[in-house]
């Protein structure tokens, strides 16, 4: 029976932070066949205190108040955090600079799943702020792949899809098509699912495409270091 006690910071949004939660037991149980589930602690910020420090710009204490979920979770025991979503890893190298424990990238994950997949260029989708932040881009460009995004119009269509809808569990038919229409528009060896709500609609069965399900993947390498300890 392992001792390490896993930290997952969420609340952005609370649809992608149960999925993280349960999905993250699930693969420990196909795995394992056991009980002995790993010890999770969850810190669940305030969603709109993150999405204004996000579009205000205000980097310092947008960095600041994720750091009071991870300084948190440290002083709770765990002995490595991840995040559940895609756009406080804007900030990523900020935090893991601060943080007492390894913090665990979604970006690193998806960009080693890509290479893996032998993929070239991809389409980013996800909010507004991962869209226009350049942290998948740099992290991607580094291995070899490029990663484009949405024209502005459509970037607008996805970013309110994802704030009207699917961060407080709705699934409208309509937008996962009008979704797969962007993604149509586009000649890319795959799709990065950029925002943790997105693979809550958008199924690999639903697109010809790959689908690089950042939740899936995020949790897939957190597994991999929780059973290597």
């Amino acid at each position: 029976m392992k001792n390490a006690r896993v930290g997952l910071l969420g609340g952005m949004s609370y649809e992608s932070t149960l999925k993280y939660y349960q999905l993250f037991l699930e693969k420990y149980y196909e795995k394992e066949h056991n009980y002995s589930y790993p010890e999770v602690v969850i810190f669940s910020l305030n969603f709109q205190k993150v999405i204004d420090y996000e579009l205000g710009k205000k980097k310092e204490k947008y960095i600041e108040y994720l750091m009071e979920g991870i300084n948190s979770l440290e002083n709770a025991g765990v002995d490595f955090i991840y995040m559940a979503a895609n756009s406080p890893h804007a900030v990523y190298e900020d935090l893991k600079s601060r943080a007492k424990v390894p913090l665990l990238s979604i970006v690193k994950a998806t960009a080693e799943k890509a290479k893996k997949e032998n993929m070239r260029k991809l389409l980013l989708l996800g909010i507004k702020f991962t869209m226009q932040s350049t942290f998948y881009q740099e992290e991607f460009n580094a291995v070899g792949m490029k990663v484009i995004t949405p024209l502005d119009k459509e970037q607008n269509e996805i970013d309110n899809i994802i704030f009207d809808e699917l961060v407080i569990g709705i699934l409208n038919s309509e937008s996962r098509q009008r979704l797969l229409e962007i993604i149509s528009n586009y000649d890319v060896d795959g799709v990065i699912l950029g925002c943790t709500e997105l693979p809550l609609i958008l199924k690999q069965k639903d697109c010809k495409l790959k689908l690089l399900d950042t939740i899936e993947i995020h949790i897939d390498s957190a597994l991999d270091y929780y059973m290597s300890l």
